[in-house]
């Protein structure tokens, strides 16, 4: 996962995304996961992990 051009770390779920968005101070009153215009998907979405 990549915030602002900058490496975080691997997420392996929407937990995972929400603590590394929690610790670079964009908390879900933010940013929500199904915001296509913050975040970009890869190979799945919010709902969907492979």
């Amino acid at each position: 996962m990549t915030i602002g051009g900058e490496a975080v770390g691997r997420a392996y779920s929407a937990v995972d995304v929400l603590e590394f968005l929690r610790r670079a101070g964009l908390g879900t009153d933010v940013v929500t996961l199904d915001d296509r215009e913050v975040i970009e998907w890869q190979g799945g979405d919010h709902d969907v992990w492979s």
